[in-house]
């Protein structure tokens, strides 16, 4: 399976619900309609050229990763008003990476929300995600 034809993120115009909301010159803000339903005003950034993980962006694109966070915030601000944000990225499989293109989760978050207050590492500190030692 080829990333150039299959690749989501390489591809976001073919599938309907995926919506380039803003751009720069190697970056997209995309927002899948059917993932706004419970994480409202969610969005992903990914870089245009297919990079498997964060590990392989270069400068220049963390540097317009960075200019696309602070232009997609000012659209979430006016258009969702929320009360914070959980950002993250996940690489590799352990970290439940499940589409190979790298991509910051930019997911605005509320304080009516039922899980407000837990973010990125909540789930991670539980005692039943502690390793059993060898």
């Amino acid at each position: 399976m080829s990333y150039k034809t299959n690749c989501p993120f390489c591809n976001p115009s073919k599938d309907n619900n995926q919506k380039i909301v803003i751009e720069n010159k190697s970056c997209y803000f995309l927002q899948h309609e059917k993932q706004q339903d419970v994480l409202e005003g969610s969005g992903v950034i990914v870089p245009k050229l297919h990079r498997a993980t964060t590990f392989d962006l270069t400068k220049d694109k963390w540097n317009d990763t960075y200019e696309l966070l602070q232009k997609a915030k000012e659209y979430l601000n006016q258009s969702c008003s929320p009360d914070g944000y959980t950002l993250g990225w996940n690489v590799g499989e352990a970290s439940n990476q499940s589409i190979q293109h790298s991509h910051l989760h930019v997911i605005p978050r509320y304080l009516d929300e039922p899980l407000a207050g837990k973010g990125l590492r909540h789930w991670l500190k539980q005692p039943e995600n502690k390793r059993v030692k060898k």
